[in-house]
């Protein structure tokens, strides 16, 4: 009987176990609410809905320091095209938030290309496979995007994984990964392209030297003459340059 009793006072001293399952988070509290965001998302039965939640929670997640989390999350969308848009949203999260720890980089994009190779659909994994080099280029991880990019089977996707990321290089300054991996392009009409793609990036920066090299290697007489055009313009009429 004393046993009985004493298990009737704990029970009563004790909160309810449904109470305590939905104590509310603090406005503050990231991780309750991230946890409270998963059992929400969970519950969506529209597969739409439930699956942009999640790409935007691992966003979430990746910028909080979450990124396995993250990744984990991958695994839960069914959609090949909101898979490829996840693995790119995690991936560009990090490169925004600048790790110092190259390990930790190189630790995500192997996940990353891992969950890449589980995309059944050819072209979404193509894309996945494109974002992850655009997420290294930008991270500053010149030999990863490029070992990426000639990973890649498809040689239109190959050749745009290489064209973006050396937009991304070109941003961050950096003139000769930019010029490598347009070198490594198969497809002259996507080299031309990058080339004044590239020379207008430094050109926009006020980097007009750096501007004039990215075009030097141009062939296409047009298009060269246009990124000459928009270095002038730019220097004599800035208000007059072309949005193209």
């Amino acid at each position: 009987m004393r046993i009985v009793a004493l298990f009737l006072l704990f029970m009563a001293l004790s909160p309810p176990l449904q109470a305590a399952e939905n104590k509310p988070c603090a406005g503050e509290d990231k991780l309750c609410l991230f946890d409270m965001l998963e059992q929400s998302t969970t519950a969506v039965t529209e597969q739409s809905w439930q699956e942009s939640t999640w790409r935007e929670m691992a966003k979430l997640l990746t910028h909080q320091g979450q990124e396995a989390r993250a990744v984990s999350l991958i695994s839960r969308i069914k959609s090949p095209d909101t898979q490829a848009m996840t693995v790119r949203g995690i991936g560009i999260a990090a490169a925004e938030d600048g790790w110092i720890d190259r390990a930790r980089y190189d630790a995500l994009f192997t996940h990353l290309k891992a969950e890449a190779a589980k995309i059944a659909d050819p072209p979404s994994n193509a894309i996945a496979m494109n974002y992850i080099a655009d997420a290294q280029a930008l991270s500053g991880d010149d030999a990863g995007s490029m070992e990426t990019a000639l990973s890649m089977a498809n040689p239109e996707m190959r050749n745009k994984a290489l064209y973006d990321s050396a937009k991304y290089q070109a941003e961050g300054g950096r003139l000769g990964a930019a010029l490598a991996g347009i070198a490594a392009m198969d497809d002259p009409a996507f080299r031309n392209k990058a080339w004044r793609a590239v020379s207008k990036i430094f050109a926009d920066a006020g980097d007009y030297d750096n501007a004039l090299r990215a075009m030097e290697p141009m062939d296409n007489a047009y298009q060269k003459a246009q990124a000459v055009l928009y270095i002038l313009t730019k220097q004599i009429v800035p208000e007059e340059v072309s949005v193209e």
